[in-house]
């Protein structure tokens, strides 16, 4: 493509990639909500199915921002407004500009589960030695990975891409923006088995950051425990073996996750066994990048998880596991099984469902209830209406939603019991407690 300042096509003057990345450099702020403008900003106009960030191109300049970039030429008012062919394409396009800009390593992060846990544990212990900027929150699709790339500054000096996806191509999509040097997958599970077509499906798609390596020269860190991942990669692809198992030994599953390695003893402040494969892989990228055991073992015992995510807390008397960010067929048994093994005097499972998985979902519901039965519980809730469905006849209590699951909890006054709080993030079945 040829960068000119502008080119016109059906009569309006369109401004092109390098001439934007200019304006950006100036600008380096991006905001897409008209209704969190910094001054100098640069508010880009974007469209979804219920709203049209054009309509509020006007009200962004009049809040600070510098520029205005748009894709409706009836909005354009003046040289604030920047016109575009395509207001996501030109973002996406902006940050694959300015990733070519940055001569510092980059790390992408994919998988079913673990995505965000792993990504912050790796940034917390790269920030030992390095400047490191990595995905804030869950911003891991097609707008929050160009978004991610463009608030690198020049003062950052490793960045940790986190990626979402839940169908076949968006992983590729990812990769060709952000262009990882090295790459890495957590796992394979059973998450958005609706949009990417069962199990297979899921290997196809999230072995796309693979397939993106092979191709461009990245390394692969691959934990070589992890025989199905281990499967998905191609022949003639860089590796960094690592090995979790050899590396990581469980000292205690409670109150909080306690492992040894090497001659480092950490006491997280993390719930669940599930976590040490993540923990695995901070430590091997740390050790790759040169940080020594002690300033490893440091940032893992401070790392505190955040938005129901692995989280110890209190409620009354009660202890509250929430791991509640979201939830799928594969990190669901695996809380169930870690939540198993704790000792107290109550345990209550409060379990949401699952979303995202078609015409698997039925199937996938019983057997978590089964699961859960087996553990042998003292009390179940089940909420929504998958789980409703999926749980006739069977044991434990089923509510349509979290307000009438609500009722039930207030009402039982549970006391000096233990309780995990597990499902996907539309259900939000942490609101129980409040």
């Amino acid at each position: 493509m040829k960068y000119n300042p502008c080119i016109k096509c059906r009569g309006f003057l369109f401004m092109e990639i390098s001439a934007l990345y200019n304006i950006y450099l100036e600008h380096p702020v991006i905001s897409t909500d008209s209704r969190k403008i910094s001054r100098g900003c640069i508010f880009f106009a974007l469209r979804g199915d219920n709203f049209d960030g054009n309509v509020y191109a006007t009200s962004a300049l009049q809040e600070g921002a510098a520029y205005a970039i748009v894709d409706n030429p009836e909005v354009v008012a003046g040289p604030a407004y920047i016109l575009v062919h395509d207001v996501l394409q030109c973002l996406q396009e902006l940050a694959s500009f300015h990733r070519q800009h940055l001569h510092i390593p980059v790390l992408a992060i994919t998988g079913s589960n673990g995505k965000t846990t792993t990504k912050e544990l790796c940034r917390d212990v790269l920030r030992k030695k390095f400047e490191t900027y990595a995905t804030f929150g869950n911003l891991n699709n097609h707008i929050g990975v160009p978004l991610t790339i463009l608030s690198v500054g020049s003062n950052v000096q490793f960045v940790i891409v986190e990626m979402g996806a839940n169908h076949q191509g968006e992983i590729a999509q990812l990769c060709q923006i952000a262009k990882p040097d090295y790459v890495m997958i957590t796992n394979i599970g059973k998450a958005h088995m609706e949009g990417f077509g069962g199990i297979e499906g899921i290997k196809k798609g999230k072995s796309e950051m693979y397939r993106y390596a092979e191709a461009n020269g990245a390394q692969i860190f691959i934990n070589s425990d992890d025989s199905v991942l281990k499967s998905l990669i191609p022949a003639a692809s860089k590796i960094i073996p690592y090995s979790v198992n050899e590396t990581v030994k469980v000292m205690a599953p409670e109150p909080t996750l306690q492992i040894s390695y090497s001659n480092q003893i950490v006491i997280t402040q993390m719930y669940g066994e599930y976590n040490v494969p993540n923990i695995g892989f901070a430590i091997a990228l740390g050790r790759h990048f040169g940080i020594a055991d002690d300033q490893i073992a440091d940032a893992l015992s401070q790392y505190t998880p955040e938005s129901n995510r692995s989280q110890i807390t209190k409620s009354g008397n009660n202890t509250v596991i929430k791991d509640a960010y979201n939830a799928n067929p594969s990190s669901m048994q695996a809380s169930l099984i870690s939540f198993s093994k704790m000792a107290a005097n109550v345990k209550i499972v409060v379990l949401g469902d699952m979303l995202e998985l078609g015409e698997y979902a039925n199937e996938e519901h019983k057997k978590v209830i089964n699961l859960a039965e087996q553990l042998q519980f003292d009390h179940m809730i089940f909420i929504g209406p998958l789980f409703m469905e999926a749980g006739k006849q069977q044991k434990g209590h089923y509510f349509e939603n979290v307000e009438s699951a609500k009722i039930h909890f207030a009402k039982a006054d549970y006391n000096d019991a233990l309780i995990l709080l597990k499902g996907s993030r539309g259900i939000a079945v942490e609101k129980i407690l409040y």
